[in-house]
């Protein structure tokens, strides 16, 4: 038995899936993984299967019926976790951006008092490799928004690699989360905040997907910029909602 799962979200990751798995059984500290996948054409579930075959008691999967966005893929995966009784619950993806190797990084800082653990990178400059500069520009511009528009301290408010215990998802009203792209990170570590949860960064080198495609789009952009902006607006005005 594990006190940790480490949630991945999968649409069309055929290419990286068995590695990445194999990459969080590898290490000293004994994870389990569920894989939330959107029904992906590629084959993904199924591979996902064939591995359950080595790794029945640790490895689990999740298959829903359509590509429903990121959001509502780690909500049903918090769901799962916290029936399921997990103390510490991540979420990280599937293309090895996220290093696996952080993983016990952020479960130590949880462990010593934190209630969020984000692997951020921007704690200590710019950790980004093999993005293009407008991308990074991008994100960095997006978070430097988000801490005006949101007064959170947050260096990394849009970093997807991150643990929370599993207190801080229990008293989160998971089924008021209203984004579905990446925006959702940013809600999360602001709902989080808003009730005075630990929030901590552990500064990671992020690196650019090398195989499979970015799910990146102009409707996230869109989300991201105008939604945490209505976010912070309704937090004003519907407190008890938050």
């Amino acid at each position: 038995m594990s006190d940790s799962l480490v949630i991945i979200p999968t649409y069309n990751e055929i290419e990286n899936i068995e590695a990445i798995i194999r990459a969080v059984f590898s290490l000293n500290k004994v994870f389990h993984v569920l894989i939330v996948d959107d029904n992906s054409p590629d084959g993904t579930s199924g591979k996902v299967n064939e591995l359950q075959e080595e790794y029945s008691d640790r490895l689990f999967l999740e298959t829903r019926t359509e590509k429903s966005g990121l959001g509502t893929a780690y909500i049903h995966g918090f769901k799962w976790g916290i029936a399921k009784k997990y103390d510490f619950i991540f979420e990280m993806d599937a293309d090895f951006s996220h290093n696996p190797e952080d993983l016990p990084r952020l479960y130590r800082a949880c462990l010593n008092g934190a209630d969020v653990s984000v692997g951020s990178r921007y704690k200590k400059g710019v950790n980004v490799v093999d993005w293009p500069l407008y991308r990074v520009l991008l994100s960095y511009g997006a978070s430097f928004y988000v801490k005006v528009i949101t007064g959170m301290r947050v260096h990394d408010p849009t970093a997807g690699f991150v643990c929370y215990k599993r207190h801080v998802l229990e008293n989160i009203d998971l089924d008021s989360v209203r984004f579905v792209g990446y925006a959702f990170q940013i809600e999360m570590k602001f709902r989080a905040y808003l009730k005075n949860y630990k929030i901590e960064e552990i500064s990671i080198i992020f690196r650019d997907r090398v195989k499979g495609k970015s799910k990146m789009s102009s409707a996230i952009i869109n989300e991201a910029v105008i939604g945490v902006f209505m976010m912070k607006l309704r937090s004003l005005f519907q407190k008890s909602k938050f």
